[in-house]
């Protein structure tokens, strides 16, 4: 069991979909400062800028670089995520799925749309859970989550974020990318201090207001993956795409691409 994580905790998260963690990565926000400034400096395969030309501000993102940004890994492995991980899901085993940067400079009027993570990824099941910390002060550029779509018989249609086109081509698999606010819907978000955390499921509508004030709301995401989880194949290019896995439909995710972090 994870000091940071309570009965409450848990009982939210699974009814929810979505909670916040204080002071989860408290004691890692210099290393994770760090990995995001080195990232941003060199960009990966598959970095990001999200803003037209002539829009204000920055909005950069990145993903899949904690085997080559040496601080994403210390915090990986370091951290002890993985007990909140393991306690929040209901699971025994956790394996590392990918890391995310997302960054927005002060400015920044363009929101994240709202989306679900599982309809882009290629693995599916009930134990999953993102971690989302700042490691800036953040009040109204924090992530906003949709308590209960996690528990929604169908996913949420997956667009490209720059220019909100749809992701893949069968609509009918999915219901459209719903306005929270405008449907009544209970829009979970906190103001955050640097190294809190919201935990959410792979499956929770989430998205974040633009940044409108005048301080950066720099952001480590950290996405792990429990029991349950299983390949699974979709109708295009996932993202992240992880070119020549070699994975079956059911597999357990291959565990020299995706190290499993505990197996109690």
């Amino acid at each position: 069991m994870s000091a940071f994580v309570s009965d409450t905790d848990i009982a939210d998260y699974q009814r929810d979909g979505a909670v916040l963690i204080k002071g989860l990565f408290a004691d890692w926000v210099d290393v994770i400062r760090a990995g995001i400034e080195r990232n941003m400096a060199e960009p990966g395969t598959y970095a990001a800028e999200n803003l037209h030309a002539g829009e204000g501000g920055r909005f950069f993102d990145d993903y899949c670089n904690w085997t080559r940004i040496p601080e994403f890994g210390e915090v990986i492995h370091g951290s002890g995520v993985a007990d909140a991980a393991a306690a929040l899901m209901g699971s025994e085993r956790v394996q590392v799925f990918h890391d995310h940067v997302l960054v927005k400079e002060p400015g920044t009027s363009k929101p994240t749309p709202w989306h679900q993570d599982s309809p882009y990824y290629f693995v599916e099941g009930e134990q999953t859970i993102s971690f989302w910390a700042p490691v800036d002060p953040v009040a109204e550029a924090s992530l906003r989550c949709v308590a209960g779509s996690h528990l929604w018989e169908k996913p949420v249609l997956p667009t490209k974020w720059l220019n909100e086109d749809k992701f893949y081509a069968d609509e009918n698999a999915y219901i459209p990318v719903p306005d929270p606010d405008a449907e009544g819907m209970r829009v979970l978000e906190w103001p955050m201090e640097p190294g809190d955390a919201v935990a959410f499921n792979f499956k929770t509508l989430h998205g974040a207001r633009g940044n409108l004030s005048t301080t950066r709301r720099r952001a480590f995401s950290l996405r792990l993956i429990g029991d349950d989880a299983r390949y699974v194949t979709r109708p295009g290019r996932t993202s992240p795409p992880f070119p020549g896995h070699n994975m079956r439909e059911g597999q357990v995710l291959r565990e020299d691409w995706f190290p499993v972090l505990r197996d109690v």
